[in-house]
């Protein structure tokens, strides 16, 4: 994909993630298949944090050729960062907002090389492109992450005996 490609798309996934987050109750913003998996709480909380604290300024890390790369924690956030305590709506706002600044900072910039390197302390070389293309990875794995939660609620159901009809994942 070329980059303004992936920036339409991290562009157009606000209305996506807007649409994804819509809930009906507080029980649907906590619920849970299982306790070590994520509800939508803690996914728009993560959302957020990656938002603000990795994608965006790692890139404009690599872009300035700053190697540093800052540690972060996403798994440990969840509990350091009390989720299951934020405000579902004030949190989906926050992430909304920051995707927002997040594209326009993207829209602004002017770069004729997006192959500038960058050396993660992991995975060795890492370009701009890469870090934009795992951008927008980031979002597709949390797009499907929140589908299947909402199909799990679905399916702890009373209907979950007919939902084969539906058809099968």
């Amino acid at each position: 994909m070329k980059t303004t490609e992936i920036i339409f798309q991290l562009n157009n996934n606000l209305k996506i993630f807007d649409t994804l987050f819509s809930v009906n109750s507080e029980s649907e913003i906590k619920w849970k298949p299982f306790e070590n998996k994520w509800c939508l709480l803690e996914i728009v909380c993560h959302l957020y944090d990656e938002e603000k604290e990795d994608f965006r300024p790692r890139l404009a890390k690599i872009l300035n050729g700053d190697h540093n790369w800052d540690p972060i924690d996403p798994q440990g956030w969840v509990l350091s960062r009390n989720y299951m305590e934020k405000d579902f709506t004030e949190m989906l706002n926050k992430f909304l907002d920051e995707r927002k600044r997040s594209v326009d900072w993207l829209k602004s910039l002017n770069i004729n090389d997006w192959n500038i390197k960058a050396v993660h302390p992991k995975l060795g070389e890492f370009t701009a492109y890469q870090m934009l293309c795992c951008w927008l990875a980031h979002d597709f794995l949390h797009m499907r992450q929140i589908l299947k939660l909402k199909y799990q609620l679905l399916e702890s159901g009373p209907g979950k005996d007919m939902l084969r009809y539906a058809g099968d994942l």
